[in-house]
């Protein structure tokens, strides 16, 4: 089954012959590769491009092993470049070439090949590259399925394919899958061989009891405002256990970096400033989430939020969680502050959209709660209201749209509707 993944491939069509590096980011299992060696290498071959000049290097395979030393990898590619034609270089799992940072940068100096690699953690753009390779790298990350990409794919109506995707997901493997078994089978598997080994092996972390245990509580808590000494205290008062802050901050940034994870800042809209913590949390594919508490949590209504956080940045959006600052009188009649949230706001350039993911507002005090941080913000930019119920997209006297998480996420102009 052909899944297509048209943004990205335009993302590389777009950053080709620009020399940098365009390396390709995000979870294991995504489509990294999909994308690189069969969309990609595709769309060369259609453009002309000879298989010869083609020069793909899967690093992650046994039997190109002897191609994580620098000098073997150097070596080989230079014996296959035999003229003044223009070479693409394809190399996948980048992160298991020793000093690859060097290799890449060697591989620049040479004036007709066009480099694309894949990584499955953010590491080599960030602290571990040393500083001749910065600036260098120019990334496209990648997510998992949208609902959108995966509706593509699925052979059912919108409402059983929702139901699908908000318990197992967006992994493109998943969606090839005819039973339970097999995904739950898949996503667990996967979760514990794969994504938790990796974590555990590249920072030799010894107290992996610890680290399971903290997935567990982010996962329990997607959705929910939280911080490291939040955290702290639930090891404490549930776990019983007496892991120390800096070991929950430092787990924390491997779950990120590996892009298990992803954080929504709080920001103070009319304060116009980000607040320390605390903060949310999300996971990168909610079918994951689900798989590592056993299926046991599927609430509809914190997934659903997942989702629309997710959606935005794969949409290319900066995403946080505002926060807007209101005089409401008390019971006495007194005036005192209290803090709003607005579930996301969601920025591009000059665009700004604050989003509310209400799931129902069956009732009119329900709609009056997500309504009123919206219409607190006084400013220009639009404010929506996404519901799971079926309904047509409409617009308020206050201006507030609200539409359906169908047209949300099945409408790329969704934002403009």
């Amino acid at each position: 089954m052909d899944i297509r993944r048209d943004k990205y491939l335009n993302d590389l069509i777009g950053r080709m012959h620009n020399g940098m590096v365009k390396v390709i980011t995000g979870v294991r299992r995504c489509g990294k590769s999909y994308l690189l060696f069969h969309i990609f290498k595709k769309y060369l071959a259609e453009q002309g491009i000879p298989e010869s000049h083609m020069i793909e290097i899967e690093l992650d395979q046994r039997k190109n092993r002897r191609y994580r030393d620098p000098d073997a990898i150097l070596d080989y590619i230079s014996s296959l470049i035999v003229d003044d034609g223009q070479y693409y270089i394809l190399l996948d799992e980048v992160q298991m070439l020793q000093d690859f940072e060097k290799v890449l940068n060697s591989l620049l100096h040479i004036r007709n090949v066009d480099i694309y690699v894949t990584g499955s953690n953010s590491k080599f753009l960030s602290k571990d590259i040393i500083t001749e390779f910065r600036g260098r790298g120019d990334e496209v990350h990648i997510y998992p399925l949208t609902f959108k990409e995966f509706m593509e794919a699925y052979n059912g109506d919108i409402y059983h394919g929702w139901a699908e995707y908000v318990v197992y997901g967006g992994l493109p493997l998943t969606v090839t899958m005819k039973t339970e078994e097999q995904k739950i089978h898949y996503l667990t598997n996967l979760f514990q061989e794969t994504y938790l080994k990796d974590i555990i092996e590249r920072h030799h972390i010894e107290k992996t009891q610890e680290m399971e245990d903290l997935i567990n509580i982010l996962a329990s808590t997607i959705g929910s405002l939280t911080n490291p000494p939040k955290i702290e205290a639930t090891f404490r008062s549930v776990i019983q256990s007496t892991v120390s802050l800096n070991t929950i901050r430092q787990y924390i940034e491997y779950l990120e970096d590996a892009f298990i994870i992803s954080k929504a800042n709080r920001y103070n809209v009319k304060g116009r400033k980000y607040i320390g913590t605390p903060l949310k949390y999300y996971f990168e594919d909610v079918g994951i989430r689900n798989a590592r508490l056993g299926f046991r949590q599927v609430e509809e209504i914190h997934l659903m939020e997942n989702i629309v956080f997710n959606e935005l940045r794969s949409r290319g959006y900066s995403v946080d969680v505002g926060v807007v600052e209101k005089r409401i009188p008390d019971a006495e009649g007194k005036a005192g502050k209290k803090q709003l949230e607005i579930d996301f706001i969601a920025n591009l350039g000059s665009r700004r959209y604050y989003i509310q993911s209400a799931f129902s507002m069956a009732t009119k005090e329900k709609r009056i709660q997500e309504i009123t941080p919206l219409v607190s913000v006084k400013d220009s930019f639009k404010k929506i209201i996404v519901v799971k119920d079926i309904i047509h997209v409409t617009r308020d006297e206050e201006g507030v749209v609200t539409m359906s998480i169908y047209d949300f996420l099945l409408k790329e102009n969704s934002l403009e509707l």
